[in-house]
């Protein structure tokens, strides 16, 4: 989008989909790439049944997740050292910089919104091969 043009609404429905870093299919969503935003992103995720993303942290931005339905494992911290479960109607913070990797453990596919800091889709994604076997 060109940085001369008129701010404007937009709206967005998610159809189009990409591979992210992390290993995982996002639904195209709010982000600099989409609609010029500057400061946030937002895109709706799916995790298939028994699907885990890699370990990966985003360097200076915060991310908020909602789940809209089913349940995900969240390994997080410097060594993945702690859990959290999110089930459908939970929130869940991500501070910037914290290392964690999502998993669904079910046997049914969970659904995310995920709003994030950054408003490039993926651009403060660090990937962390090192903690990827840390989680089985």
């Amino acid at each position: 989008m060109p940085a001369s043009s008129k701010p404007t609404c937009h709206l967005i429905r998610p159809g189009n989909a990409y591979e992210g870093k992390q290993g995982l299919n996002y639904f195209a969503g709010i982000a600099a790439e989409t609609v010029g935003s500057r400061g946030i992103c937002m895109h709706l995720l799916t995790l298939p049944a028994g699907v885990r993303a890699k370990a990966h942290l985003h360097e200076g931005h915060e991310t908020a997740i909602y789940v809209l339905s089913g349940e995900v494992h969240t390994w997080f911290g410097e060594r993945l050292e702690q859990c959290l479960v999110a089930r459908a109607g939970d929130l869940f913070y991500i501070p910037a910089g914290v290392p964690h990797l999502p998993a669904n453990l079910s046997g049914e596919p969970a659904t995310a919104v995920i709003a994030r800091t950054d408003p490039n889709e993926q651009e403060s994604v660090v990937l962390l091969p090192e903690l990827d076997g840390l989680v089985a």
